[in-house]
């Protein structure tokens, strides 16, 4: 096809444009009055126009379809074409008589898209109205082809039409000979040289002249497989280089491109501009929401500095429960209740445990539920500061405080429970438990001595009463078996109170190491509740989210349609 890099460069640039207006509906830029795309497509999709003129049976239209290697134009010996013949592209083959000397002949052929042909009657037509029209399409041709038979160059009636065209039109057109293959290349020579000298003396000027075969050149087209040598002999590819040459190098086809070069250039600028407004204020967003988080970050900050004080008074609930805890072992501990213990079984030491666990984990979540309705109640009133913020900032609304509630809610039933968890699992590591029940195992290994021995003395002293032995036996054993049962319960009572003392004491000196255990699962229930709290951003999160994958491919067809341009720059 003639002038590919023309019509690829026109493409490029349609498609250039195209998705230039598509990217601008995509950021929302302003591109009113700068790409009329359907302003644009009717002119650089306007199709070249090659008029040809010459007189009756000259050989146009043996000329027209060997250009085009196809059977286009009707050929006969007697004159074919009666009228102005306007050959363009339709979807249907169908004729079209718009007056009685024009007729447009719609064909489905690809060429006719970018070359509309004008087949004219003969400029030696008796018809005036033949070349009434044809002097219509003239100024509007891109080619002017001027047809003149081999036989007889010199047809006064075409030399006549030439030297009456405007000046303006003589650079549009050239001179060819057809049927050459009927004279030798010697003739050519001579007849070139003849029609060079006659057009200087009637226009002025020599116009590009072809000496060719129209004949030989459909045959080569036509013939299976192509015949290479057949259409170079017919004088067709110097003509076709040619007609190429004009069709990437018309000026005003090239001023058009520029125009909507330009005006893509600028159309993609303001693109940029807006993409780089929306990639600012993301980054704008963007920092405003680290803002945010940082500001919650100082708020967890401030409740981390004040857990030494409430770990304080962690610490007088943990002294108090020890106090209590330890009387109640003081109780446990009495004679009798002990004695009673070494039959039945004794679970003190993880009774104690049992219930010291249980009252310090009430009294911290006690104290956890105070701390965590006030990290509610802060991070709520942060909330509804927040959200005027937002909308200014980012034009997003956060809402009502519903689903905040709810959030804060759980999120304050978690720190409780996890505190009271802490406190549980902290009082287990901490083994207060394992010399309680070391020292209960010593006082019971006692007990069960001095309890044994006594019964053992006892049932003797039974036995020898039953049996009516002396007096004095019985009297002895049964004695013995008292000091045995004071004994124990002596040991009982004077253990008591130390055992007592030491569980107290152990207990107390783990206050400290529970209170950073403590200090450190607050810290981390803390941040979690805010962590919560930080998540409830998420609308705004996805806010920037799609803005940013909406952003980055908008960028990268930007830049593709950069290179595009700059290519489209080069070509032009």
């Amino acid at each position: 096809m003639f002038g590919e890099r023309y019509f690829a460069t026109r493409e490029r640039l349609a498609g250039l444009m195209r998705g230039i207006a598509a990217l601008g509906v995509q950021t929302g830029a302003d591109l009113q009055g700068l790409l009329p795309l359907d302003e644009a497509e009717n002119g650089l999709g306007s199709p070249f126009l090659f008029v040809v003129c010459g007189e009756v049976n000259a050989g146009k239209s043996t000329l027209l379809n060997g250009l085009f290697g196809r059977d286009l134009c009707k050929v006969n010996i007697l004159p074919e074409t009666d009228r102005v013949l306007w050959y363009r592209h339709g979807p249907i083959s169908k004729d079209v008589e718009l007056t009685p000397f024009l007729e447009e002949r719609y064909r489905p052929v690809d060429f006719l898209r970018d070359f509309n042909l004008v087949d004219t009657p003969g400029t030696n037509s008796i018809v005036r109205g033949h070349q009434d029209i044809t002097e219509r399409f003239l100024p509007v041709a891109d080619l002017l082809l001027f047809v003149f038979p081999v036989s007889n160059p010199w047809g006064a009636a075409t030399w006549d039409f030439i030297s009456r065209m405007p000046k303006e039109l003589l650079g549009e057109m050239i001179f060819i000979i057809q049927q050459a293959d009927q004279r030798e290349p010697a003739d050519i020579a001579v007849i070139l040289d003849h029609m060079r000298d006659l057009s200087m003396k009637r226009i002025g000027r020599v116009p590009p002249m072809f000496a060719v075969s129209g004949k030989q050149a459909w045959q080569a087209k036509s013939s299976s497989p192509f015949a290479a040598d057949l259409l170079k002999s017919s004088g067709y590819p110097a003509l076709e280089d040619f007609i190429s040459r004009r069709v990437c190098e018309s000026p005003a086809r090239k001023a058009m491109l520029e125009t909507w070069r330009s005006q893509s250039a600028t159309a993609l600028r303001k693109v940029e501009d807006r993409i780089e407004d929306q990639t600012r204020s993301l980054n704008q967003q963007s920092r405003f929401l680290e803002e945010i988080e940082t500001e919650i970050d100082s708020m967890r900050e401030q409740f981390v500095d004040r857990l030494p004080r409430h770990l304080s008074g962690v610490a007088e609930v943990f002294q108090t429960e020890a106090a209590w805890v330890s009387k109640i072992l003081h109780q446990r501990l009495g004679a009798l209740s002990s004695i009673r213990r070494l039959f039945i079984g004794d679970r003190t030491g993880h009774q104690m445990e049992s219930l010291f666990i249980e009252r310090l984990q009430g009294a911290i979540e006690a104290v956890a539920e105070n701390d965590g309705t006030e990290v509610a109640s802060a991070c709520r009133n942060h909330w509804d500061e927040l959200r005027a913020r937002v909308q200014n900032a980012m034009g997003i609304d956060l809402g009502g405080t519903d689903v905040l509630d709810e959030t804060l809610a759980t999120a304050r039933t978690r720190f409780i429970h996890r505190l009271g968890r802490a406190a549980r699992q902290g009082i287990g590591n901490l083994k207060v438990r394992n010399q309680l029940d070391k020292e209960l195992r010593r006082r019971n290994l006692a007990l069960t001595s001095f309890t044994a021995t006594g019964l053992l003395f006892l049932t003797a002293g039974a036995t020898t009463g039953a049996l009516r032995l002396h007096w004095l036996l019985p009297l002895v054993l049964c004695s013995t078996a008292a000091l045995f049962l004071l004994g124990g319960l002596f040991t009982a009572w004077y253990t008591r109170k130390p055992i007592v003392a030491d569980f107290r004491e152990r207990l107390l000196d783990t206050c400290g190491t529970f209170a950073n255990t403590l200090r450190s699962d607050s810290e981390e229930a803390l941040r979690i509740v805010f962590q919560d709290y930080t998540d409830s951003l998420d609308i705004v999160r996805k806010h920037l989210a799609q803005g940013k994958s909406a952003v980055e491919p908008r960028l990268r067809t930007w830049k593709e349609l950069f290179l595009t341009l700059k290519a489209i720059e080069q070509d032009l």
